[in-house]
């Protein structure tokens, strides 16, 4: 027995050292072929800083080498080109930057929205006019944020009385909020502030903020909005966030959002995507983008009508949009801010954002399963609601 224990021994130890001597092999054989041999690289590491012609692109540049330690630890403040200092910098930051009518080429010929976009982008700031501070006391499951303008009150009196219901509904919490801009003299609206006075005391969901509310700072709107979550509803387990002239169908989003799971809850981010876009060219499409201001393709984005997203995500895009620079389409935008995040918005059939077929929009039934639809007029979002709230609808 003992013979034979000491042959198993000798055995082994012949195994393992055939292993070893073929793992050596193999090694040595690969640093002949020169697999792990180490390159020197015959090029810097650090390309040239090249600024981009076009200026938000540049914008971004400046942004992004600010934001990154070890890129800026390479670069010495005599190395960094005089591009780089471009950032407008005065005591007060919301200060019109008339330096930018000398950093865009063809800033003289540029309609008037994209001279004030251009002067003031670099501002994110703005003093809250009207706010609820406590309309979030209690942590909403969902929040219903809605982009308005002063002049639209059918439309906001429309959206309390259908989708935008606040309080409980199916067992959820559910607030809504109105997000407004300054609706000024200067783009010929009338005075409409005791209206919207009144409707505030009255209804308490309006959130109106002292900037020029204009199409183009519907992505200051998207900034300030991050903000107050954060500061006033930062419990809110998901967002809504649309226009005031469609129709969404609140209990079928919030079907929607209760089955899922825990993983896919916490990076939710839905609604009609669209992909491989860029900037319009053509001066007479109303999101015409110069050549002087983007160059480059658009990340995928959510159309602007609505889209749905979680708390976790909210907060991710409100820390994330302070490293990106402001452009003048806020959908497009907030699909910068993901991608900046390394996501992606998801596309959802029940978007339609462009619509259904006309002949099945007089069927109660074609807005079951959907959650939103665009356009719709404040006396059809009560209409459609009707129909859905009524218990005899059998589809």
């Amino acid at each position: 027995m003992a013979r034979r224990r000491l042959k198993l021994v000798v055995m082994v130890i012949v195994m393992v050292n055939f292993f070893i001597f073929i793992i050596i092999s193999r090694h040595s054989s690969q640093d002949k072929n020169g697999l792990h041999k180490v390159r020197i690289p015959s090029k810097p590491f650090w390309s040239k800083l090249v600024p981009n012609v076009a200026y938000c692109n540049r914008q971004q540049q400046i942004l992004d080498l600010q934001n990154n330690h070890v890129l800026a630890a390479n670069f010495s403040a005599a190395d960094l080109p005089d591009w780089l200092n471009e950032t407008h910098s005065t005591s007060d930051p919301c200060q019109p930057n008339f330096r930018v009518t000398t950093q865009v080429k063809d800033y003289n010929s540029l309609p008037v929205r994209f001279k004030d976009f251009l002067i003031s982008m670099h501002c994110r700031s703005y003093p809250v006019i009207v706010d609820q501070p406590d309309i979030c006391k209690e942590p909403p499951f969902l929040l219903l944020a809605v982009k308005s303008l002063a002049p639209h009150f059918d439309r906001r009196q429309a959206i309390r009385q259908s989708w935008g219901r606040a309080g409980a509904i199916a067992n959820r919490t559910v607030v809504t909020v109105f997000l407004l801009g300054n609706a000024t003299s200067g783009d010929h609206h009338p005075n409409l502030s005791g209206m919207l006075r009144y409707e505030s005391v009255r209804h308490r969901d309006i959130i109106q903020w002292d900037y020029r509310d204009s199409f183009f700072n519907l992505t200051v709107k998207e900034v300030l909005f991050l903000e107050w979550i954060q500061t006033r509803c930062p419990g809110a387990r998901f967002i809504f966030k649309g226009d005031d002239d469609v129709f969404v169908n609140t209990h079928r989003i919030l079907d929607f959002l209760g089955g899922l799971s825990e993983p896919k809850a916490r990076d939710l981010f839905v609604g009609d995507v669209i992909t491989n876009a860029g900037p319009h060219r053509d001066k007479k499409v109303k999101y015409f983008i110069p050549e002087s201001m983007y160059t480059g393709a658009y990340p995928p984005y959510a159309g602007g009508g609505g889209y749905l997203y979680s708390g976790d995500i909210a907060a991710r895009l409100h820390s994330v949009s302070r490293h990106v620079a402001l452009y003048p389409i806020d959908d497009v935008y907030t699909g910068m801010c993901l991608r900046k995040l390394g996501l992606a918005p998801e596309k959802h059939k029940g978007f339609r954002t462009f619509d259904i077929e006309e002949k099945y929009r007089s069927n109660p039934c074609a807005y079951k399963s959907l959650m939103l639809v665009h356009p719709r007029t404040p006396q059809e979002m009560i209409q459609i609601w009707a129909w859905l709230s009524s218990p005899g609808l059998r589809c």
